[in-house]
């Protein structure tokens, strides 16, 4: 399916402005800004910290919600009908995501932070490293897995199928999976918290982005698409104030160790070239088409990084090593999905000549 078919079955998904595609230069820029304003005003963020209920940070309630809310307007999950349409590609998409992914991410933070890097590491931190990591791997992508999608030319109703479904299963997985993974890696689990972070994080913006979907669609697409424009730079200035928020406490550790962001990518980009390479891989396997692996290890290789955000603050703090480490798969995310997005179409006349000789 050519670019142009996929735009007009995919509303409301614009293609990567200029401000996703350097999304990296503007987290370089709210580390410097968090980093400095924390160092000059640390009485100012300290204050921000302090206004919680029931262990949630409000202002960080908010952005998350801001950012969080506009993403789930474009899930719709009428899709969850079309997935049978494409069994074996949503089977390798839902294997990868839920099966794989996570697990493998515990285990290269294992290898990583308690091993290989652990000498480098603060010691009172590790366990929050790869606490940080797994949180980050067993959430994934919803909005920005339909730009990546479309870079490739994927199937914009397949794409929309898995986002659904695999939506509707976090709703349901991401808990006891954490939390599975939290207590294998001899990580104190808080089941009160974690379960209030999902609640609050994904249950209820889920509901209430599905009635605002629906209102919004009852007066017209072309309404219901200029709510997206409008809503798209006010999703991303909330992650971007998130992140300046957690790099003014996260300050004083990247000082001492400016090397620890560098640490904590090396898993984090191992898991998601191996993750997407599986699912292209398992997708030519099974048979399916280019337009529908292509967006099935893009799905397996992103991650739903604003709840990852979330979920850590509210379980260890601003302080914390876990709520650095979501922030360093923000960090990363864009680069290593465009260099995945020109792989897979780089890749496509062996895919196909592969396929065809496997149906043969």
């Amino acid at each position: 399916m050519t670019q142009a078919a996929t735009a007009s079955c995919t509303p409301g998904v614009p293609s990567m402005n200029a401000f996703e595609r350097y999304l990296t230069l503007w987290v370089f820029v709210c580390i410097v800004l968090g980093v400095a304003l924390g160092q000059f005003f640390p009485r100012m963020f300290q204050a921000v910290a302090r206004w919680e209920v029931a262990q949630v940070n409000l202002p960080v309630g908010v952005l998350i919600w801001v950012m969080i809310v506009p993403m789930l307007l474009k899930v719709d999950f009428g899709a969850l009908g079309l997935v049978r349409q494409h069994w074996r590609g949503i089977g390798v998409t839902l294997f990868i995501n839920w099966a794989v992914k996570p697990f493998s991410m515990a285990i290269l933070g294992w290898l990583f932070i308690r091993h290989v890097f652990a000498p480098w590491l603060p010691a009172g931190q590790l366990n929050n490293y790869i606490a940080g990591l797994i949180l980050l791997a067993a959430a994934p992508c919803t909005a920005m897995v339909f730009v990546w999608s479309r870079l490739t030319g994927g199937d914009p109703v397949f794409t929309l199928s898995q986002v659904a479904l695999n939506d509707a299963i976090m709703v349901f997985a991401y808990a006891p999976i954490v939390g599975l993974l939290l207590g294998l890696s001899s990580i104190a689990v808080p089941w009160s918290t974690l379960l209030v972070s999902v609640v609050l994080y994904i249950v209820v913006p889920v509901v209430l982005s599905q009635f605002w979907r629906r209102a919004l669609l009852n007066r017209g697409k072309t309404a219901f698409e200029a709510a997206l424009s409008r809503m798209g730079p006010l999703s991303m200035a909330a992650l971007l104030l998130t992140l300046v928020l957690l790099f003014a406490f996260q300050g004083e550790t990247i000082l001492k160790q400016p090397l620890v962001i560098a640490m904590l990518a090396v898993p984090i980009l191992i898991q998601v070239l191996f993750n997407s390479g599986l699912a292209y891989w398992l997708n030519r396997r099974a048979g399916e088409q280019h337009s529908i692996a292509c967006p099935s290890a893009l799905i397996g290789a992103s991650n739903f990084f604003e709840l990852a955000v979330a979920t850590a603050i509210s379980l260890f703090g601003f302080h914390s090593g876990a709520a650095l480490a979501t922030v360093v798969g923000v960090l990363i995310e864009v680069p290593l999905m465009l260099l995945i997005v020109r792989w897979v179409n780089r890749s496509r006349s062996w895919y196909e000549r592969s396929s065809t000789a496997i149906d043969q």
